[in-house]
């Protein structure tokens, strides 16, 4: 069931120095209903259409030269290697094939109804306003912030992480990008093996009007930030994990392009 959230009517507009500039009004698209049934749904099926298809080689464990003794011996009539009794290829057996291993050709894709998935980013570009969703998702930040974030355009001109990193801690935005960077750890099981050994937390969605802006070489750098333009923004960058609520800043410019949706 849809349900509303309130959310300010009016956001403070911070300059380079933290220093509130003047007020804005928060766009219409701040103000649609919180769905977290349909912001779930289109993130995994997100999730789902970026998978690789991955499968094991049709030759895995039936590599052996093999042959049945039958019945009659009192032993289990499964395959033996031609040279030796011990059992061999058979999904039971140690190093024998899996039973019903996972294939190539299979689909991982999903399919999301146009219209939910529009609901489900506006939903979830909704959420960014909401505070209490904001703490729930464990973001640090100040409660005289208003949400979401909102710089002078100048913000996008930065081209260091220095100069970046600065500007998040004239408002106190610094000590989220700390906590997502005290949050690397390895992570447990085989996934460490394949490519993926560390896993750390999500930080600072920043909104900029270009996607040529140099702020994009000067924030990529930051643990858990991510930098796109208000075009690339879908559910699973707004709500990642399909938690809404993730702690955002934009430039005035891109609200002013999303006030346009």
């Amino acid at each position: 069931m849809a349900t509303k959230k309130k959310s300010q009517s009016q956001i403070n507009v911070y300059s380079l120095s933290g220093e509130v500039v003047h007020k804005a009004d928060l766009p219409t698209v701040f103000h649609a209903s919180y769905r977290p049934d349909v912001i779930r749904k289109a993130v995994v099926a997100e999730e789902a259409n970026k998978r690789q298809p991955y499968g094991a080689s049709p030759r895995a464990g039936v590599k052996h030269s093999v042959s049945t003794w039958g019945k009659g011996r009192g032993v289990a009539r499964v395959q033996r290697l031609a040279q030796g009794a011990k059992g061999a290829e058979s999904p039971n057996n140690v190093g024998g094939r899996r039973a019903f291993p996972p294939k190539v050709d299979r689909d991982w894709s999903m399919k999301v109804n146009r219209k939910e998935r529009i609901l489900a980013r506006l939903s979830a570009l909704a959420a960014l306003s909401n505070m209490d969703m904001v703490k729930a998702r464990g973001h640090q930040f100040s409660d005289e912030l208003t949400l979401p974030v909102v710089f002078e355009d100048a913000v996008e001109k930065l081209d260091t992480t220095a100069g970046v990193l600065k500007a998040l801690q004239s408002i106190g935005l610094e000590a989220d990008v700390d906590r997502a960077k005290d949050s690397k750890n390895v992570r447990p099981g085989k996934g460490k093996m394949r490519g993926r050994r560390y896993k750390s937390a999500r930080s600072l969605l920043i909104v900029v009007s270009d996607k040529e802006a140099p702020i994009f070489k000067g924030a990529h750098n930051l643990a858990g930030v991510e930098i796109v333009a208000p075009e690339q923004l879908n559910t699973g960058t707004l709500a990642p994990g399909g938690a809404a609520g993730r702690l955002a800043v934009f430039s005035e410019a891109a609200l002013n392009k999303v006030r346009e949706w």
